[in-house]
Order: C-alpha cells, then structure tokens, then sequence
C-alpha cells in the first residue's frame, strides 16, 4: 500500500521537503530542526496566549 506524500515546509527551517511517514521527524525537515522547535518551546520564545474562563483561576495559587 503506496502512501501519497507531498512537499511542503519545514516549520523550523522552511526548506522543501517531502512530508511522509518515513520521515521520523515530521512535520520537521530533520531531526535537528524538531530538537531546535523542542528548544524554542522550551526557552519560553513560543507561548499560547490564554485568558482565565473564570473568576476562580485567578485566585487559584500558581504552580
């Protein structure tokens, strides 16, 4: 069973290259460009913004 790959960009690098499942480091280019994505994340220059659903959340102590 053939499975359809297309080309498409790294997230990290923006290189071209083909997205499949014989790539272990999808959607990245390589495994350097996810551990660079993992770093990013970890280093806190990503971050999702949230508001607080309720007045609770925000006397709820920080971790």
């Amino acid at each position: 069973m053939n499975t359809p790959t297309f080309q498409t960009k790294c997230p990290s690098c923006g290189k071209q290259h083909t997205y499949s499942t014989e790539n272990p480091s999808r959607p990245f280019c390589s495994e350097r460009c996810k551990l660079i994505d993992l770093g990013r994340w970890a280093n806190e220059e990503y971050n999702i913004p949230a508001t607080p659903s309720s007045s609770q959340d925000l006397d709820a102590p920080s971790h």
